[in-house]
């Protein structure tokens, strides 16, 4: 899917204004440092903008904050990712606490590692 003029300015004006998760996960993502998988961060990808996208595995990652939380959001989302499923894109989300917390952001980049790796193969 190719993104229109519009959503490729959000995604640059999103990737100077990433939010602490999105840092914190980009920081463990860029330049292959996960098994050589190469991300992109803010990735346009027709009307959206994925957190970040790994084109050989054909995998969205979406860091949740708070905002996901609510109903019209979750919805939203729905649709999103079902229309991502129809490209062939698989969506993973995690919560951004998830992130924040050590202890819990090796199992984040776990089931990433796993995800691209089946999708890959």
């Amino acid at each position: 899917m190719r993104a229109p003029l519009p959503t490729i300015r959000v995604a640059r004006k999103l990737r100077r204004d990433m939010t602490l998760p999105e840092v914190v996960l980009w920081s463990r993502l860029r330049q292959g440092r996960l098994d050589g998988l190469r991300f992109r961060r803010q990735h346009p990808i027709g009307p959206y903008v994925l957190d970040f996208y790994c084109a050989d595995a054909r995998l969205a990652v979406e860091v949740d904050g708070m905002a996901h939380d609510f109903s019209e959001q979750i919805r939203h989302d729905e649709r999103r990712t079902e229309r991502l499923s129809e490209a062939r894109i698989n969506v993973l989300r995690f919560a951004a606490s998830d992130i924040l917390k050590e202890e819990t952001l090796e199992g984040v980049l776990l089931a990433i590692l796993e995800a691209a790796r089946n999708r890959a193969s």
